[in-house]
């Protein structure tokens, strides 16, 4: 955190989450008033109060090749000693409890709001966000990874805008992502039309889009030749990412913009799982019935 970064002034919302959910799941820039324990450490006479901001576990996603899913993490001090009134800006580092290799580094502000609740000392806490390392969000499928091959910084580059509420920003990179892989889209579901022999016509209709430079002709070319067990609830992918990507950024707000830009990831990723799903359940169904047939009779 650079010197002249400071958390905006809290505002009392009235709703109040708990500290290890603010970790998990409130993207950065946000100011949010949680539940935590804050025991009172000291309070001397004419002194500013003292107390102990107590760090709990939380769930989020390990990478490593140990884990590859949700685990708890703990943080590698029980707790921050801190003052009240004035905000206070910190690192807290978090370790996976399980592979223990895994880091998780937040840099956050915490401000202890004090007052007097029948005679009784009373605190409201508020906590800001700057940035979490690695960065804030849900990790990215390694088959989405995969399917958009050589743009896979600017599909990252995209990603980030998203967590960070940059609606304009990722809609951008992810419309230049789709256009530029357009080909290479079409080719994964040529692989899996190829693979469930489908008919000769719809092949030559994939093949023929990917040979049209005009993303929305392509798309118009094959709304009907999409294998059945690629659509996503009845609906052809890519005539989806069409219809979010032909909205433009004109007229439309930010907002707007990072709701269609979490659309597309969405459909992406769906599409990317959807194509592995299919050419690993084929080759497996080849192998089963090659090795049936190679029983002696």
């Amino acid at each position: 955190m650079s010197e002249d970064q400071s958390a905006p002034e809290p505002t009392q919302a009235p709703e109040t989450i708990p500290f290890a959910e603010f970790l998990e799941s409130v993207p950065p820039g946000q100011v949010k008033r949680v539940k935590n324990r804050v025991p009172l450490r000291s309070d001397h006479p004419g002194s500013q109060p003292r107390f102990n901001f107590y760090l709990p576990e939380i769930q989020l996603h390990c990478p490593s090749e140990t884990c590859n899913g949700t685990r708890f993490f703990r943080a590698d001090d029980d707790a921050y000693t801190m003052g009240a009134k004035t905000w206070d800006y910190t690192y807290i580092a978090y370790s996976c409890a399980n592979c223990q290799k895994q880091k998780k580094t937040f840099a956050i502000g915490i401000m202890i709001q004090t007052g007097k609740d029948k005679n009784k000392l009373a605190y409201t806490v508020f906590c800001y966000k700057f940035g979490e390392q690695p960065p804030y969000g849900p990790p990215t499928p390694s088959r989405l990874i995969a399917m958009i091959g050589t743009n896979r910084d600017l599909f990252l580059k995209g990603r980030r805008c998203e967590n960070q509420g940059l609606g304009i920003g990722a809609f951008v990179y992810y419309r230049r992502v789709v256009e530029d892989q357009k080909n290479r889209i079409l080719g994964e579901i040529i692989k899996v039309a190829q693979t469930i022999s489908a008919p000769p016509e719809t092949i030559a209709a994939l093949e023929a889009a990917q040979r049209e430079h005009q993303f929305s002709k392509a798309v118009d070319s094959v709304k009907d030749a999409i294998p059945q067990r690629l659509l996503i609830d009845g609906q052809n992918p890519l005539t989806l990412l069409h219809a979010a990507l032909s909205k433009g950024l004109h007229n439309h707000s930010d907002a707007r913009c990072l709701e269609l830009a979490t659309d597309i990831r969405l459909i992406l990723a769906e599409l990317a799982e959807l194509l592995g799903h299919a050419l690993k359940d084929e080759r497996e169904l080849k192998e089963a019935v090659a090795r049936l047939r190679s029983l002696p009779s």
